[in-house]
């Protein structure tokens, strides 16, 4: 018997005004906030962060990956892999890359054949072969 649904009204089996949690608290409420701990004996995680201004200092950062094209690999030393590493140590992403990753499309030629170490494109897998 799949399991039963809370608080989607009166004709779910469980529903209705307060949806078997109780009237008022914390635990009535849909969710906790992203920062709760329970009670911390220390310092708490918010205290120890430092201060952020803004309404999106408690979101999550989910972060897409840096997109580079084929044509910014024109006059890439054969020899070399493509990777995250290689690529800052060349110069042609920022360090920050390490973070959000990278995402090789396929906008633009390939001169040569490369070994390349990131995520890709179809269109970038069928050019490579």
């Amino acid at each position: 018997m799949p399991k039963k649904r809370l608080g989607r009204g009166y004709g779910s089996g469980k529903g209705g005004h307060t949806s078997s949690r109780g009237q008022k608290g914390q635990n009535s409420r849909s969710k906790r906030p992203l920062y709760f701990e329970g009670t911390p004996m220390r310092k708490s995680l918010i205290r120890r962060m430092p201060m952020l201004r803004g309404k999106l200092r408690f979101k999550s950062r989910q972060d897409k990956p840096l997109i580079l094209n084929l044509k910014d690999l024109a006059g890439w030393p054969v020899k070399e892999v493509v990777s995250v590493d290689n690529l800052i140590k060349f110069g042609r992403l920022p360090k920050e890359a390490k973070l959000y990753g990278v995402k090789l499309l396929g906008e633009g030629k390939l001169e040569a054949k490369l070994k390349v170490d990131l995520p890709m494109s179809k269109s970038v897998a069928k050019k490579l072969t």
